[in-house]
């Protein structure tokens, strides 16, 4: 795995991509655009373009955090294959870093420290 190209660039810019890859892993062998898609958007609970998602999942291939298989074509699908995801080692590595990241950064701040109004 490049150094460089992990999940952990910036708190706020990666939250959508480590979801995503988590989406992957916890969805196992259903990871495809529809089922990654609802996960992520009841995660997050706002709604994400499948456009938005394929861009994601591209970017999550390139750096080599996911792979993706095509299914034959399905004639009880309309006639369409199905792309499938699966996390790799380097995308489990990178989920962890994320994940620890998260952790360290939260750690020592209590919910009372932010001062936050209600809405």
């Amino acid at each position: 795995m490049d150094p460089g190209a992990t999940l952990v660039r910036g708190p706020a810019s990666n939250i959508l991509e480590s979801n995503k890859t988590g989406g992957v892993w916890r969805l196992k062998d259903n990871a495809y655009g529809v089922t990654i898609n609802r996960r992520v958007s009841t995660s997050l609970q706002k709604s994400y373009s499948l456009g938005s998602l394929y861009f994601s999942l591209d970017q999550l291939l390139r750096k080599g955090y996911v792979s993706k298989a095509i299914t034959p074509v399905y004639q009880e699908k309309g006639g369409r294959s199905r792309t499938y995801y699966r996390l790799t080692e380097d995308g489990k590595r990178a989920l962890q870093e994320a994940r620890e990241y998260q952790r360290t950064l939260w750690e020592g701040i209590s919910k009372a420290a932010l001062d936050l109004k209600e809405p």
